[in-house]
């Protein structure tokens, strides 16, 4: 049994990567983006948007399955580069879902998409279930939005084994500092090693969002392709919403430097939603998943990860 993960060097990539190797009989694969440097074996260096490479590679590994995470993943840089974000997140998976076809396979394929597609949710629909209507308001979400409706008209009018996924906020060791909490963990650790002035910059403290570890995370994506219903959706996430002023208070406490807090308004968001939790009882049903790491180690782990990367002059 052979797996191909797209995006397999970025952060969720690398965790599901590490799980999937962990199972007996399965061959793993991955594309990255560039070869920037030296290639893992079975790792290759395809540019998703040039469509004969995608059949040229699909037809080389003939994967049983297919993680499809590569993405331009950050809200706040859709904001700044919307037609980027749009082109690059929906003619990847188009030509990963027409490469399929064209080589001739009938893989099991996961579309990741995100809880940004709920967008505006109102207080009276929490928590989401995957029924809510899709509101998006960045164009990250809008480019979402069309991967995961792209995934449903491949199901329904080629008949492929495609199951789809709406993650809600996954944290954790490893993660770019363009998302919060890992914002948070690299400012801390440069802090701590002198770095920096022991000031750090915060954008809205009080959004509630329902974080979840991304290895919980990416061993639900396994599960939901091992079991879960081809053509349908299902959500992931803890289904507990914290504000983001609790992470940053867990940061702070294991910190070892007095730090100030300031507001830099450059990080508020032109659309904001004031809380988001998931309701993942049909991916339960489905699989049995549950998360199962805390977030306070999660918090730990990402620091520490950090805290690595900072030492060894890593960024």
């Amino acid at each position: 049994m052979r797996a191909l993960i797209t995006g397999s060097s970025g952060f969720a990539g690398t965790h599901l990567a590490a799980h999937l190797r962990a199972q007996p009989g399965l061959e793993v694969f991955g594309i990255v983006r560039s070869a920037g440097r030296a290639l893992a074996a079975g790792t290759f260096a395809v540019d998703l948007t040039a469509k004969d490479a995608v059949v040229g590679l699909l037809r080389e590994v003939r994967p049983d399955l297919i993680f499809h995470l590569a993405a331009q993943a950050a809200v706040q840089l859709s904001w700044a580069n919307p037609q980027e974000t749009l082109v690059n997140n929906v003619l990847c998976q188009l030509n990963l879902l027409e490469g399929v076809l064209a080589a001739g396979l009938r893989p099991r394929l996961l579309v990741v998409g995100s809880a940004d597609e709920y967008g505006m949710v109102y207080p009276h629909e929490l928590p989401v279930r995957e029924e809510n209507p899709l509101r998006p308001n960045s164009p990250y979400a809008v480019s979402k939005v069309a991967q995961d409706m792209l995934g449903y008209q491949y199901s329904l009018s080629h008949r492929l084994h495609i199951v789809r996924v709406r993650p809600f906020n996954h944290i954790g060791p490893g993660q770019s500092d363009l998302f919060v909490s890992a914002s948070f963990a690299r400012q801390i650790a440069e802090i701590e090693y002198g770095l920096r002035q022991p000031v750090l910059m915060v954008g809205n403290l009080q959004a509630k969002r329902d974080f979840s570890d991304v290895r919980d995370i990416v061993r639900g994506y396994a599960l939901l392709l091992e079991r879960g219903t081809p053509g349908e959706v299902y959500n992931l996430g803890s289904g507990r919403s914290v504000t983001v002023q609790y992470l940053l208070d867990c940061l702070l406490a294991k910190s070892r430097a007095e730090i100030e807090v300031r507001q830099d308004p450059a990080r508020l968001r032109p659309s904001d939603i004031p809380e988001l939790v998931c309701d993942a009882g049909k991916a339960t049903a489905a699989t049995g998943w549950r998360p199962t790491i805390r977030l306070e180690r999660t918090l730990r782990d990402l620091l520490n990860s950090w805290r690595e990367r900072v030492s060894s002059g890593g960024s």
